[in-house]
């Protein structure tokens, strides 16, 4: 309960993030007898493709170095030249065959816990060192593991030997009687599915060792609640900096903003809490937009600026906090407030064209002009 009170269990699972720094350390998910079986398993195949080319090769070796004149034993030229001709044959198979293993020896290895180039591996610890982390690797429970690994692979492999050689004991009994050359070639025949058999019954073991070698790892990777806290907190920042960064960034989004206001059209007010520059251009097909909008010291910003630069700045608190609670920056109004916006704008282009002499002073706009149902807010 002590533990569970202090946070110090290691309940929760792994993050990514401590993933990640355990595959940088190399420690990853193995299986060596993933590795091993699958060695030997792909061994056992490459005889069956080249078995039968290496044995033709094997019994030429044989009969060249074994059939040769007499002068050329006495002739230590002719001796090499009769060793490369007979090894020379063998050169292809057992390419073949080593290319082959050596292929597999590296995915068998690398199946479980991908591949990892890992420089800490390689590094060496003096920790493995001390007689009593050696003491504790022979007597914990991951050398039992092993023990038990080990009684079962050999009581597999003994039951399926036992077993192989029950079926086939008929067949090595006749080999006895059995003419030559034809008894030889039965033989190794036997011997090849013998050793094919053999080695799949690893995978008994591997079907064991591998969900346990996953689960092992997970075991190993689980963190207590304080360390997914801190590592959390590490990732995401501390929040005095996080509070920062956000001043930092609303501080620049707002001096962005304020630099548009100066184009903008009409500037629609509350008149003290609220304020919202609207735009609108009449030689394109885009709908009036939100040029800028603030409450409070954000908002009397923005009618200070807009009066130094002649936009007009108007009341109409509904349609103000309408604006402002539906429609960020850059976007354009909805399509409900058009009318509202509309008669706003109408009374702008008549106010500039009274401005200009063109046309008599316009009537006065109502303060608050209405807008629809569900664009109500509050002050």
């Amino acid at each position: 309960m002590a533990e569970n009170e202090n946070g110090t269990e290691k309940t929760e699972e792994a993050t990514s993030e401590k993933r990640r720094k355990s595959a940088e350390d190399g420690k990853v998910a193995r299986s060596k007898e993933l590795a091993t079986s699958s060695v030997l398993i792909s061994a056992a195949i490459s005889i069956f493709f080249f078995g039968d080319r290496l044995g033709y090769e094997l019994s030429v070796m044989m009969t060249r170095t074994l059939t040769f004149e007499r002068d050329d034993i006495f002739d230590p030229e002719k001796m090499w030249l009769v060793m490369v001709e007979a090894v020379q044959g063998l050169g292809m198979p057992m390419f073949l065959i080593l290319l082959m293993l050596f292929i597999i020896s590296i995915l068998g290895s690398t199946l479980l816990g991908g591949m990892i180039f890992s420089t800490k591996v390689m590094m060496p610890k003096f920790s493995r060192m001390s007689p009593k982390a050696g003491l504790k690797r022979m007597l914990g429970m991951q050398a039992w593991v092993e023990l038990l690994k080990s009684i079962l692979k050999v009581s597999v492999v003994i039951a399926v030997a036992w077993t192989i050689l029950g079926v086939t004991f008929d067949k090595v009994l006749h080999l006895s009687v059995s003419p030559l050359p034809g008894s030889m070639f039965e033989a190794l025949d036997m011997l090849r599915w013998m050793f094919l058999f053999l080695c799949l019954s690893l995978l008994l073991i591997v079907a064991v060792d591998v969900p346990y070698q996953i689960y092992k790892h997970n075991d190993e990777l689980k963190m207590t609640k304080q360390e997914v806290k801190d590592e959390f907190r590490n990732s995401e920042g501390k929040p005095e900096v996080k509070q920062r960064i956000r001043q930092l960034q609303y501080e620049m989004s707002q001096r962005t903003m304020m630099k548009d206001v100066p184009d903008a059209d009409v500037i629609v007010t509350n008149p003290t809490h609220y304020s919202v520059a609207l735009k609108y251009d009449t030689k394109g097909d885009r709908p009036p937009y939100v040029v800028a909008k603030g409450v409070d010291f954000m908002a009397l910003k923005i009618r200070e600026v807009g009066r130094e630069n002649e936009v007009t700045v108007m009341q109409s608190p509904q349609l103000c906090r309408a604006i402002y609670h539906t429609t960020e920056i850059g976007s354009d109004v909805p399509e409900e407030l058009f009318i509202a916006v509309a008669k706003i704008l109408a009374y702008i282009y008549q106010l500039e064209q009274f401005r200009k002499g063109k046309s008599g002073r316009p009537r006065g706009l109502p303060k608050d002009i209405p807008v629809p149902e569900g664009f109500i807010f509050p002050n």
